[in-house]
Order: C-alpha cells, then sequence, then structure tokens
C-alpha cells in the first residue's frame, strides 16, 4: 500500500469516528500517525530529486530585507498583482497556468527592500506533489510573510483549500509556537505536567502518551505553559513547523457592491483589492508592513546628522544593538565601545547603551568604536 493511499485511509477513518472523550486517544493516534506519513512524503520527495531538484523549491536567491510570497490557485490574479507592485513582467493571461516557474519582483517600502515571489497557481493534493505544489509551497516556507490570493466571488472555497495544503506540510498560518517545553532523556519514564491556569484541549495525558509511544518515546519530559491541543504536541515533536503571518488578499473586488465591500473589509487577516484597477495597493503594503513587523533604525556618523535615507532594517525579536551591528558589517562587533541612542527605546537623548539594549523603531544609533 502505498503512503499516499494509508493517508486517505487515516483521514477517512478520522472523519467517521465520533468526537467525544472516549475517541480522544484514538484520534491523537491517528494525527501522530497522519503527522509521521506526511513527513515521510516531504523526505522522500527532497531525497528523490536528485541531481533535477524536483521536489526542492524554485532556484531564487534570497534577497532584500524579507520575502513575500503569493500562493493561491491558477487565473485569480497573483502575476496582475505582482506586475502592478513592483513593475516586473510576469505572464499575464486568461487561461489558467500562465506561470510556470516563481517570477521574483523587488518593492521598496518605509526604506526596506521587500522581494516579492509570484509562485505558480497550486491545485488540490499540492502537499501531495500533484501540479508541482510541493515545489511552491517549499519555496512558500523560505518567506517572511505569505499572501493567500483569492478570487472574492469564491473566497471561502478556495480559502479552505489552500490552508488545508499548507497545514498539511507544515505551515502554521497567523499562529505562534506554542509554549509547550519537550525534552527526551533515557530513562524515567514520562513526566507530564500542564502549568496553573492552561489546560488541554479535546485531549487528556492518556493522548499525549499514546503520541509519543507513537513516536516510539518512552522516556520524555513535557511541560505544557498554554491551552494546548494533540496537533501542538505533535507539532513540538515534528519539529520542523514554519510559524508564518499571512494575509488574505481579496482580490476583483470591482464585481461586487459596496456593502459586501464593508463586510469583507471587517475581517480580520484580509485586505481588499483590485489589482487590475490598482485599487488600495497601497494599503496591502502598509498592512504587509504591519505582519512583518519589522523596525527601522537609523545610522548618525559623528558630527553629521542622521542618514533618514537608508535606515537598517531589523525584525523585531532581533532588536538588540548587538544585532545591529551585525546586520551593518559583522567585524565592527569586534571594535565595539559603547552606543549613542536616540528615541524612544531610551530616557535621555542621547544614551550611552551596551550591546544587549533593545532598538525600538525609528531609533538613531551612533556606534563608537574602540581606539
Amino acid at each position: 500500500m502505498s503512503v499516499l493511499q494509508k493517508i486517505a485511509d487515516i483521514e477517512y477513518e478520522m472523519a467517521r469516528t465520533q468526537k467525544n472523550k472516549a475517541t480522544n486517544a484514538h484520534l491523537g493516534l491517528l494525527k501522530a500517525k497522519l503527522a509521521k506519513l506526511r513527513a515521510q512524503i516531504m523526505t522522500e520527495g527532497s531525497k528523490s530529486g536528485g541531481g533535477g531538484g524536483s521536489a526542492a523549491g524554485f532556484e531564487v536567491s534570497k534577497t532584500g530585507d524579507a520575502r513575500v510570497g503569493f500562493v493561491g490557485f491558477p487565473s485569480v490574479g497573483k502575476s496582475t498583482l505582482l506586475n502592478k507592485m513592483t513593475g516586473q513582467e510576469s505572464e499575464v493571461a486568461s487561461y489558467e497556468f500562465t506561470t510556470l516557474t516563481c517570477i521574483p519582483g523587488i518593492v521598496y517600502h518605509k526604506g526596506a527592500k521587500i522581494q516579492m515571489l509570484d509562485l505558480p497557481g497550486i491545485i488540490e493534493g499540492a502537499k501531495d506533489g500533484k501540479g508541482r505544489g510541493k515545489q511552491v509551497i517549499s519555496t512558500a516556507m523560505s518567506c517572511s510573510i505569505i499572501l493567500i490570493v483569492l478570487d472574492v466571488m469564491k473566497p471561502l472555497h478556495q480559502k479552505r483549500k489552500i490552508e488545508y495544503e499548507l497545514e498539511g506540510f507544515g505551515i502554521r498560518l497567523n499562529r505562534k509556537p506554542p509554549d509547550i517545553n519537550f525534552k527526551k532523556r533515557e530513562k524515567g519514564g514520562m513526566a507530564f505536567s500542564v502549568a496553573p491556569g492552561y489546560h488541554l484541549v479535546d485531549c487528556d495525558e492518556e493522548s499525549i502518551t499514546q503520541v509519543l509511544k507513537e513516536y516510539r518515546i518512552m522516556n520524555a519530559q513535557v511541560r505544557v505553559n498554554c491551552n494546548a491541543t494533540v496537533d501542538d504536541i505533535i507539532d513540538v515533536i515534528e519539529g520542523n513547523r514554519k510559524y508564518c503571518p499571512c494575509i488574505y488578499v481579496m482580490n476583483k473586488i470591482d464585481q461586487i457592491t459596496i456593502e459586501e465591500l464593508d463586510i469583507i473589509a471587517e475581517v480580520p487577516h484580509y485586505c481588499p483589492i483590485c489589482a487590475h484597477h490598482d485599487w488600495n495597493l497601497d494599503g496591502l503594503l502598509d498592512m504587509i508592513w504591519k505582519y512583518m513587523d519589522l523596525l527601522r533604525i537609523y545610522t548618525k556618523p559623528k558630527g553629521q546628522i542622521p542618514d533618514y535615507t537608508a535606515p537598517v532594517i531589523l525584525p523585531s525579536e532581533k532588536n538588540t544593538i548587538e544585532e545591529f551591528c551585525i546586520r551593518i558589517h559583522k567585524t565592527l562587533l569586534a571594535q565595539f565601545k559603547v552606543a549613542l541612542v536616540w528615541g524612544t527605546s531610551v530616557k535621555h537623548n542621547p544614551q550611552r547603551c551596551g550591546k544587549d539594549h533593545r532598538l525600538l523603531d525609528e531609533d538613531v544609533v551612533q556606534i563608537i568604536k574602540k581606539i
């Protein structure tokens, strides 16, 4: 029996199993088996690529401060959107599968250089390799943010299918990694605990134990510091999940009424646009900037005014002066003595700060080197 047939059988059994306390352990075991089989498909695909690299992502070198991937079904307007935002020439036509490879483009916004990738349209079964789906999704895994481009006339149908394909490949959209401490050990059996104020959702300790046994883990320490499900436990055990911000781009809004547009605009993570008429593309860029959560840090040479034209772009989780120095040049850290900082991250302007000081957006930094 092939791996795909095994996956189909497990999914069928999960669909016909009633969900209650008595079946939690059984469903958890099925989910663990499903995750293992999907991981097997991914590893087999990467090994079978060989010299041709059939299962690897498209060969597009990463450039700029962030990477944005356009994912969607064929003929939803991905290529038109890339052309309008970047000036790149991605082929546009009225038939499906016009784009057959990855087309990159560059857009500059608030001093940041953002690379945008127009990926070929995905189809049902993409996570299993249909229609170059593995190449599309593996390239999407390298992106800082994913834009799921949808036709506004059939959004829910397309949205659910794309989410299902991305989830099956290990991409978790608009979610943070679960706060679960998992550590294997040589002996001592299972030590499972849940932090005060939190609980397990639709599962119990027996379900978790069954999942660990499926992975042949008999000795481990598990500490749950959030409201966790069996899926969260499996994601932590697998350890190769991508947690990525996502914006649902509702294209072709020229075909709906103002009342329908008002409803769509209020849905979280949705951005209504019309790529053909250039409607709300600036709003989409601002939303991308907000979701990427980047910081602009300006440099100030000694005795001169700050350079506001070319900020140093830092991710918000890597916002120390040490990361700032490494971003400019890796040799700067060895010569670092102290930094003078102006902005909202300090009490005084300027303030002398060390390497561990955390910067905020639009701070100005002057590095003083050792003599």
